[in-house]
């Protein structure tokens, strides 16, 4: 096994440092209980990820590997491990799946690709394709598709396929009771390693009357059968902006709110400006900007949304602020897209040794918890990168740490990611912004978009076409160190430079390959 070390040596403490207090609330309600069991596909996608009538596995002796959670991070390490011999459980008291599954990745892509559909028809006629009469967009049948594929996809994530896979599945709340034993439906598992899989729900701000209303989150919006006429979205990170520009195709009045004075305030400026004007300019979407939600309330079906702004903030209309620079908006729904906070709650976690914060479990750089036999996996860690593809890494790099004395290491680990709005905006690797602060010296190689001349002939809006791809290079050197793509495909295109960060490739090398 590989040796122990303290977790308080994470790399990830000045990211910790760094934030700032968020305290949210426990008002959103879990994926098994926003899940509408009544809606076409609904049950069947149950049937695989929460089936009524399971039955837990029978204890029978110590287990080599139990997971806490059955998302991507928790799947993964289970099937990986089981794979190689060791005697697994996994405990998982919601949906197997977790958030990629049945709340996340599948359900959003599948409503981005309708919408994209939208996009694509609006601006035919820039391709001198006229279309006769209106394009309707059936919002139910959207809905249905996805709910549809959703539950086609779900056996992949089952209880009965990872059964099947030798895994012991236990339907249930799982807690820690001591270092090495775990408590579920009044069964003691003893375990001679664990990992925490147990993922991340949406955070809900501690807005003044927002736990009163009807507002949705990502567990919650995709039980919608019927448009919202007026849909209000707080939050400007990927999910608001991704679903506020596929309500907007689909014909919802849209009005985005963030505290933060542009949209995805964690991108690099230039790429968050070509992303707002998109969102403004093409598909109509209203931005209230650097703005503070004081008040949220509900009434005969419809939501008012109090603000205050400063004067130099971006206000959806003139008519909606007032002198004070105070403001209010009606609208029909209400989707709160905040962020994500780690699921630590009521875990045992303290009995059994294991350190975690607001944040979520604190983990060293190969992953154990301040509990030398515990791993923690995926979006309940303390650290930035709460996605599903890094998750699914991490359980791949935690199996052979805890089963093979590996020494595999998340610092190590170049980690992509994507907003899926059209265009799309993609990273890996450092922003500028962070190697100034660090004092690294380095050169910058972009490439407009509307220089490239596949782009112009291709792009509805040809010249004026938006969008770019930035290399980032050690000063002197072609070692690349970071980069941003804002372009359609940006998401396939960043696994290039991907790639080449991974194996060393440095700029000259990669831009050798005939392409």
């Amino acid at each position: 096994m590989a040796s122990s070390s303290s977790a308080s040596s994470t790399p990830w403490k000045s990211w910790l440092e760094s934030k700032e207090a968020d305290p949210a609330t426990d008002e959103a309600c879990s994926h098994l209980d926003s899940l509408d069991p009544t809606l076409s596909s609904n049950a069947e996608l149950l049937d695989h990820v929460h089936p009524r009538d399971w039955r837990d596995a029978t204890v029978d002796g110590r287990y080599n590997v139990v997971v806490v959670g059955a998302g991507a991070g928790g799947l993964v390490t289970a099937a990986g491990a089981a794979g190689v011999g060791a005697k697994v459980a996994i405990v998982e008291e919601e949906l197997m799946g977790g958030d990629c599954l049945n709340v996340g990745c599948v359900p959003s892509k599948a409503l981005l690709a309708a919408a994209k559909v939208v996009g694509t028809i609006r601006k035919a006629g820039s391709f001198g394709v006229e279309i006769d009469g209106d394009v309707r967009v059936d919002f139910g049948k959207v809905m249905a598709r996805m709910r549809k594929l959703r539950s086609e996809i779900a056996p992949n994530d089952s209880a009965e396929r990872f059964t099947g896979l030798g895994v012991d599945v236990f339907q249930g709340r799982a807690r820690f009771t001591s270092s090495s034993t775990v408590e579920v439906n009044g069964e003691t598992l003893h375990f001679a390693r664990a990992v925490v899989a147990t993922g991340a729900s949406a955070f809900v701000p501690p807005i003044p009357g927002l736990k009163d209303v009807p507002y949705m989150t990502n567990s919650t919006v995709f039980n919608l059968t019927e448009l919202p006429a007026r849909l209000a979205i707080i939050g400007a990170g990927p999910i608001g902006c991704e679903l506020a520009q596929a309500f907007a195709r689909f014909g919802s009045e849209v009005t985005l709110i963030d505290i933060a004075a542009h949209v995805l305030p964690r991108e690099e400026v230039e790429a968050a400006d070509i992303i707002q004007t998109v969102l403004t300019k093409q598909d109509g979407v209203k931005l209230v900007l650097g703005a503070n939600v004081t008040n949220v309330s509900h009434a005969d079906g419809k939501f008012t949304i109090a603000y205050a702004q400063p004067s130099n903030g971006d206000a959806a209309d003139d008519e909606s602020k007032n002198d004070d620079n105070s403001g209010k908006l009606v609208v029909d729904a209400l989707l709160v897209g905040a962020g994500r906070k780690a699921n630590v709650d009521d875990l045992g976690l303290d009995k059994a040794g294991i350190k975690f914060s607001r944040h979520g479990v604190i983990i060293d750089d190969y992953m154990r918890t301040s509990n030398g036999n515990v791993y923690a996996v995926g979006d309940c860690c303390a650290i930035p990168y709460k996605f599903t593809h890094a998750a699914d890494w991490m359980a791949r790099s935690i199996v052979r740490n805890m089963l093979f004395m590996g020494r595999a290491r998340l610092s190590a680990l170049r980690i992509p990611w994507c907003t899926y709005t059209e265009p799309e905006v993609a990273h890996v690797g450092k922003y500028e912004v962070e190697l100034e602060k660090e004092g690294v010296a380095f050169d910058v190689y972009k490439r407009e978009l509307n220089k490239v001349d596949r782009v112009i002939l291709e792009d509805a809006d040809g010249h004026d076409a938006l969008g770019y791809v930035k290399i980032i290079t050690k000063k002197g050197t072609d070692q690349i160190l970071g980069s941003t793509i804002v372009a359609e495909h940006a998401g396939d295109l960043i696994s290039e430079v991907s790639t080449a960060m991974a194996a060393r490739m440095g700029l000259g090398t990669l831009a050798a390959v005939i392409h």
